[in-house]
């Protein structure tokens, strides 16, 4: 999740070039992605894939800022996140924050709960823990407990940034997670799972946010520390790791600490971000990894692509369906390609549009190449100079829901084949109700008929640069096909039973 540099999240959204190039990295064929418009027949398979465990974002370091806002606008935010009439996501990330300690000065340096070793001060991080309550309250079934750093007393450097945990250190560490743990538990916050480390081969000695190296030979000292004091303290909480940088050092590293003595039984999920933009033979190299080791894997970060031919970390804003479209793709392949059982975007919010609302009311429509595509939903870099505590909603927020208030923890996968190029077809069941979330990049207007066994649609919810999330009218089924209309450049969900 972690910038390396001292500039913001990897961040950009595809262009049409851009997204020809992913596209084409996923088998579809670039130069059909035009005009196609021929029907076509798909099958969705009988054979189960993966169960769908969580879709979530996180909390950095935005909750930093809106600690500022009025209570009516974080209650709006997290309604927006959480809620009904929101995206309902069933997972988020709560950065445990270790105090910011020669960090640079901003919102990438979070308060510690911690005081000093054993001692808490719960009333600090007041913009995390109420994120974290909120969603609590509003139903979210899955909270992850993140760290980027440990506290500056148990680093090799004293700070929080650029340097490792000391020799002797592991099990206090892990005490202090089991501390934040039960705290939060004890008033009705139940932390599902705790991930201890953060792209842990990265330093962060540039100090532009918090961030530990982690060595392959430490991590499982640090899996099995940890797991073995949540058994004790927190037998509910489970771990995840190791959130590794990019899908091919995951693959090398992973089976280097799992396969260490008493290590494997603590741990959850096989977590990895996937900022390498791996094509599709080395993200299909994940599901066997999975089996091999009996975990499912998450992808829990991702963001930020710039508006160059091939992906890439960099510049841009795109608040526009162009982004929503990459956004959508991304999800498709970690979950029908990779086979993860969970998609975490990278961060909830953010303020890095580029450009200020409050003074160029255009602006949060507009794409620029200043400003970054980290968030899905932003606010005024201003707010404290204009008082414009305004938010701003991408087509990224609305694609992310395409997927999150539709496909809910428990759905069982079912791959999809025979669709034609550039329509990308991802079916669930869940108690008798089938999901499809549909992605049409094409420039043209789609007909798929699809059969699955389904007797009629029960609903049917759509977002093009027209639409938001928005209900339309229900296909029909008959003699278990359903007859679908994709429009152009669109991202629709369809329910079924």
């Amino acid at each position: 999740m972690l910038r390396r540099n001292g500039s913001r999240k990897r961040a950009g959204a595809f262009t049409a070039a851009l997204f020809l190039s992913i596209t084409g990295a996923t088998g579809f064929d670039a130069a059909a992605i035009a005009d196609v418009g021929a029907a076509a027949v798909a099958q969705v398979s009988p054979a189960p894939a993966q169960t769908i465990q969580n879709i979530g974002a996180s909390g950095a370091w935005w909750v930093n800022d809106l600690a500022r806002f009025s209570p009516a606008v974080q209650q709006r935010a997290a309604e927006l996140l959480f809620g009904p009439s929101g995206i309902q996501l069933s997972a988020y990330r709560y950065n445990i924050g270790g105090g910011g300690t020669g960090v640079q000065a901003g919102d990438r340096a979070p308060q510690s709960l911690m005081t000093s070793p054993g001692r808490y001060d719960w009333s600090r991080d007041p913009g995390g823990t109420t994120f974290l309550r909120y969603a609590a309250q509003l139903g979210v079934p899955d909270i992850v407990g993140f760290v980027n750093s440990a506290p500056a007393p148990w680093m090799s450097n004293g700070k929080t940034c650029g340097g490792t945990l000391k020799s002797g250190s592991v099990q206090a560490y892990a005490s202090y997670l089991a501390d934040i743990v039960t705290h939060f538990a004890a008033e009705g916050v139940k932390i599902n799972y705790i991930s201890p480390m953060n792209e842990p081969a990265v330093s962060f000695s540039q100090c532009s946010q918090e961030g530990m190296l982690t060595p392959v030979g430490l991590r499982d000292d640090i899996v099995r520390a940890l797991g073995q004091t949540l058994a004790s303290r927190a037998p509910s909480t489970r771990v995840s790791a190791d959130e590794t940088d990019k899908v091919a050092r995951f693959l090398n590293e992973v089976p280097q600490w799992i396969s260490q003595p008493g290590t494997a039984q603590y741990v959850a999920n096989l977590a990895h971000h996937t900022y390498d933009f791996a094509g599709d033979s080395t993200l299909a190299k994940i599901p066997a990894m999975a089996k091999r080791f009996g975990k499912p894997t998450w992808a829990t970060e991702i963001c930020c692509w710039n508006n160059s031919s091939t992906p890439a970390y960099g510049a841009q804003y795109d608040p526009t369906i162009t982004g929503g479209l990459a956004m959508a793709s991304i999800i498709h392949r970690d979950f029908t390609v990779s086979g993860d059982s969970a998609f975490h975007w990278w961060t909830a919010l953010s303020k890095v549009m580029g450009c200020s609302p409050g003074s160029a009311p255009s602006c949060a429509t507009t794409i620029n190449t200043k400003g970054y595509n980290d968030g899905l939903i932003y606010f005024d870099p201003d707010y404290a100079r204009n008082g414009n505590q305004s938010l701003y909603l991408t087509k990224r927020f609305y694609a992310l829901g395409q997927y999150s208030k539709f496909v809910r923890p428990g759905a069982v996968r079912h791959p999809v084949t025979g669709a034609q190029s550039g329509v990308q077809i991802m079916a669930t069941q869940l108690n008798g109700t089938w999901t499809l979330v549909v992605n049409n990049v094409n420039n043209s207007t789609q007909d798929v008929s699809l059969r699955l066994p389904a007797a009629a649609a029960t609903g049917a919810y759509r977002t093009s640069a027209s639409e938001n999330l928005a209900a339309i009218g229900l296909p029909s089924v008959s003699n278990g096909v359903a007859a679908l209309t994709l429009p152009a450049r669109s991202i629709t969900t369809y329910t079924f039973r």
